[in-house]
């Protein structure tokens, strides 16, 4: 599920470098979440959860539907 979830995380990245952000994936639990790591420009951004759930999570949940859910880790 690991390789799943880094390659969907490929679709998002261009979106997120083109504002001076990334995304790292830190694991995929057992219980079928993706932890990440808002990187760069979107680490501090006001917007970061907003991005997180509306752009990662909705792509990540629609290329992996086994995939529960994503949430943000610092």
């Amino acid at each position: 599920m690991y390789d799943k979830v880094e390659a969907a995380l490929e679709k998002v990245r261009p979106f997120l470098k083109a504002d001076g952000g990334d995304v790292e994936l830190v694991e995929v639990t057992d219980e079928g979440f993706a932890m990440v790591r808002l990187q760069g420009a979107c680490k501090g951004c006001p917007m970061s959860q907003k991005t997180l759930r509306s752009v990662v999570e909705r792509t990540l949940l629609k290329e992996i539907p086994e995939l529960k859910g994503v949430e943000s880790v610092d």
